[in-house]
């Protein structure tokens, strides 16, 4: 199969807030769910047109945090009887990642999924290898990847939990390397953005901003937008703008992947700030 040319390549999370309540373990969403996938339905194919990939990735909600909190596996592996905990957290992850395929399908797009726990390695916390030619080999043919924060191998700790945004910022820096520019990333959770201490939603977030930041909706074991801000600064310095944005208004996907500045908090490069 010819493969097509790709300009550039836009990241797009769902968070697990949106697409599941994380108060109520395992629950999904599953109206928002299918509006978001008919929203990227809609949008991919005339993003495709204009030579821009996708690569999704969407978050754990009231699954795999879950499974991960109650086994205690997010610090690694410490005890025997967590082993039981690493299979039951990537059974959790991997449920909700197949209701998301689902849906996606359903929609009429092509996903294919790369697991983390099957092409991610943390060393010590962070990411160290990721499996990048199969991701640089879907967007060229014409699929639509889609990873989920999952739990993977630590060279270290024996276990980690590799979150969406740490799975999606490993993806963007694999691409890069096989010649696949990423520029745009589209962060879509409950909230209008990134707010200051007053309460107010900030435009953009430079390097050294102060920002309001409190715990996570339901269980939690990544770090909610402290970590989401602190991923999106890391792919600011690779060149990459970082938009954080409201899923719950109809239609913004769409529009984003139209190429859109929709509402929300930027987090641009450098150069461009």
């Amino acid at each position: 199969m010819k493969e097509r040319p790709i300009a550039e390549v836009m990241l797009v999370k769902l968070g697990g807030s949106l697409i599941t309540d994380k108060q109520t373990p395992e629950t999904l969403r599953a109206d928002v769910l299918a509006r978001l996938a008919g929203e990227l339905a809609a949008g991919w194919p005339r993003a495709r047109q204009r030579g821009v990939a996708v690569v999704l990735g969407h978050g754990s909600g009231s699954f795999g945090h879950v499974a991960a909190a109650e086994s205690g596996i997010a610090e690694g592996l410490e005890r025997a009887e967590q082993i039981h905990g690493v299979a039951r957290t990537q059974h959790a992850a991997a449920e909700l990642h197949r209701h998301v395929v689902a849906a996606l399908i359903e929609a009429g797009l092509p996903p294919f999924t790369i697991a983390p726990s099957s092409a991610l390695t943390f060393r010590g916390g962070e990411p160290e290898s990721f499996t990048g030619h199969l991701l640089a080999w879907t967007v060229q043919v014409g699929l639509l990847p889609v990873l989920y924060g999952d739990v993977v191998r630590d060279l270290h700790a024996g276990v980690a939990i590799c979150s969406t945004e740490d799975a999606l910022r490993t993806a963007a820096r694999a691409l890069e390397g096989f010649g696949v520019p990423v520029r745009r990333a589209l962060w879509l959770g409950e909230t209008a953005g990134v707010y200051d201490d007053e309460g107010d939603v900030i435009a953009d977030l430079t390097p050294f901003a102060r920002f309001a930041a409190g715990p996570a909706a339901g269980t939690d074991v990544t770090g909610g937008m402290r970590h989401r801000v602190t991923v999106c600064r890391q792919l600011a310095a690779d060149g990459v703008t970082s938009t954080i944005a409201d899923g719950t208004v109809p239609g913004l996907l769409a529009r984003a992947l139209d190429g859109e500045d929709v509402p929300g908090t930027r987090v641009r490069p450098p150069r461009s700030a």
